[in-house]
């Protein structure tokens, strides 16, 4: 019977702590459960961001050209002849002056010994001519010579002093064919091949086959096409277009170390493209710089202006549109629709969208949303970090 009693001491005592633990788990507290039940927010990403950079630009726009030389010349003979000699190493450069080639010079040294025997000629009968006019004039005195005949002599002096001009200005010509036979450089620079060697018997003349070309080394032109809005900006409203800063850079540098000056403006605007020829003036002390290479040119036009500057990284790509990611104050993430002007030692100009004081992502864009906050990790910029991200996003701002 105490048995019995003990079992249902305990099955009650049992019954007590279920109830209990029912009604403490009935008294929580709807939010208390919703509460631990709900999962923890994630951190904000932490990205990197960089005030605007404000400071002096001078305005350049970029165009590609080609190199031309100031001179450009095709050597010809001027007298015909066989070549004899040929002076220069195929593209070396060669001094004004410099002979070329030369040609036989035999026949033209005859032809000066006889133009020269020519002139003595007509010297000797100029002497005779002025002397027997002398006695004449002394004899018409005397009446011991008719009027005729002081007439002839007269005339006989006279023809004889034409022909010693004649004979002399044969001479002249032969001695200048002469020095023809001595092909010399015009003009100083750079010769391209022989295109006749030794033994080749050439013409002379205009339709003659040139012996070689020569180009000149320095100074040279870089010629390139600019459009309508920078010619009206920054050429029109110059003076004098020699005031023009430009810059040169060819395709394997990557900056424009050659400074140089606008040298000739064309006189009319192409209008089916829109541009007008433009021609500057680089000099070229070390002959790195061929014609028919192609440059990379840069225009500045007006005195330097208060401008903004980001770093290419921070510039993204909303379909047509161009957007940097803004941080406000309390560190929230605002789209800003901006427009870009040129490139600045690694840097964007940005003509609006921002304002002086603003600070923008520059590394981590595809971390960080519209509206969302951020944890901003300051950097200068333009800092050295890796340019890989390529960001593109829906507008979500203004």
């Amino acid at each position: 019977m105490s048995g019995h009693r003990t079992k249902l001491a305990l099955l009650l005592a049992a019954g007590v702590f279920i109830a209990a633990g029912a009604a403490l788990n009935v008294s929580r507290s709807p939010a208390d459960a919703q509460t631990a039940e709900a999962p923890q927010a994630p951190p904000a990403p932490e990205v990197d961001v960089a005030p605007v950079l404000s400071r002096p630009v001078t305005d350049w726009q970029s165009y590609s050209g080609r190199l031309e030389a100031v001179d450009r010349v095709e050597v010809r003979p001027q007298v015909p002849g066989t070549i004899t000699a040929v002076h220069f190493r195929n593209g070396s450069l060669v001094r004004q002056g410099d002979v070329l080639f030369t040609i036989d010079p035999r026949p033209y040294e005859a032809e000066v010994a006889r133009a020269e025997a020519q002139v003595a000629a007509a010297q000797a009968r100029v002497r005779f001519t002025a002397a027997d006019l002398d006695r004449a004039q002394r004899l018409i005195r005397d009446d011991t010579i008719s009027r005729q005949s002081l007439d002839g002599k007269e005339n006989a002096a006279r023809e004889a002093a034409a022909n010693l001009k004649a004979a002399q200005a044969a001479l002249d010509l032969a001695r200048l064919n002469l020095g023809y036979t001595r092909v010399t450089a015009p003009v100083a620079g750079r010769v391209s091949r022989a295109e006749r060697t030794v033994g080749n018997v050439v013409a002379a003349g205009a339709a003659a086959e040139p012996l070689t070309t020569l180009v000149s080394v320095s100074p040279i032109y870089a010629a390139f096409e600019v459009d309508e809005q920078t010619y009206l900006r920054h050429i029109a409203s110059v003076r004098d277009s020699r005031d023009i800063p430009v810059q040169l850079g060819l395709a394997n540098e990557e900056g424009y170390s050659r400074e140089g000056k606008v040298e000739h403006v064309d006189n009319r605007l192409d209008v089916v493209s829109g541009t007008i020829r433009v021609r500057a003036r680089f000099d070229n002390p070390d002959g790195m710089l061929v014609p028919g290479l192609y440059a990379r040119v840069k225009v500045g036009g007006g005195a330097p202006k208060e401008s903004l500057l980001v770093d290419e990284r921070a510039i993204g790509t909303d379909q047509d549109k161009k957007f940097v990611l803004a941080v406000t104050a309390d560190d929230t993430v605002e789209y800003r629709q901006v427009k870009l002007g040129t490139l600045q030692d690694g840097l964007r100009v940005v003509t609006t969208g921002l304002a002086a004081g603003d600070r923008v992502i520059v590394n981590g864009l595809q971390h960080a949303r519209p509206g969302t906050r951020i944890r901003p990790k300051m950097v200068a910029m333009g800092a050295d970090r890796p340019r890989t991200q390529t960001v593109s996003v829906a507008a979500s701002g203004p």
